[in-house]
């Protein structure tokens, strides 16, 4: 939930729309043509801009890369942790993480972008992990610490549940499903769902 303290100024909000468009521009043009293969000229002429735009609202082209990939991921485990929090049960986790994952498909194009980029740009993985891994595992370590206060999980280190809940949820966010078929099935995206589910609140052993 965003909170203003007053309203937005007319030319403020012009600003940030014509900012999105230029994030919602270069995500399509990165995952599909790839960063280096993407001009600024390109990036302009998608997000309906002069190219001198971009300038004003990003320093490079790598700048609007970086905020493409961060922005997108925090939206995302946001989401995911603020559903997290607003359940009415501990133990209603499995929902929760299957409807996140059922969308995970409609991020496709962020994922492809971090997949295939951050192997390239050492800011970019930085970012990825100073903005949004370290930050989100700090807001689900509170959460897992509450629900061991309460005796809903057992007691263990909630820095490392977080770690693998949100690394579980990443890492079928990069799988195939997502980044190679986008329009993988609903049955098959539930079914991966509901085993990572399973399998962080009940472990695999027999």
């Amino acid at each position: 939930m965003r909170v203003f303290s007053r309203r937005s100024s007319p030319l403020a909000s012009s600003e940030n729309s014509t900012r999105d468009r230029i994030l919602q521009a270069a995500l399509k043009l990165f995952a599909r043509k790839g960063y280096d293969a993407t001009t600024t000229k390109d990036l302009a002429t998608a997000a309906g801009v002069a190219e001198g735009t971009l300038f004003r609202h990003f320093s490079n082209k790598k700048a609007i890369l970086i905020e493409v990939a961060t922005k997108g991921w925090v939206e995302i485990l946001t989401d995911l942790l603020t559903e997290l929090s607003e359940m009415g049960s501990y133990k209603a986790v499995a929902q929760v993480m299957r409807r996140r994952m059922l969308r995970m498909a409609e991020s496709s194009d962020l994922m492809r972008v971090c997949f295939m980029e951050a192997q390239f740009h050492p800011e970019l993985r930085d970012r990825i992990q100073s903005d949004v891994i370290t930050k989100m595992t700090d807001v689900a370590e509170a959460f897992f610490e509450t629900a061991m206060e309460k005796g809903i999980y057992r007691r263990m280190n909630p820095k490392v549940v977080a770690r693998v809940f949100l690394g579980m949820f990443a890492v079928a966010g990069f799988s195939d499903q997502t980044i190679m078929e986008p329009d993988a099935s609903p049955e098959a995206m539930k079914e991966m769902a509901e085993g990572l589910a399973d399998i962080f609140l009940n472990g695999v052993l027999a």
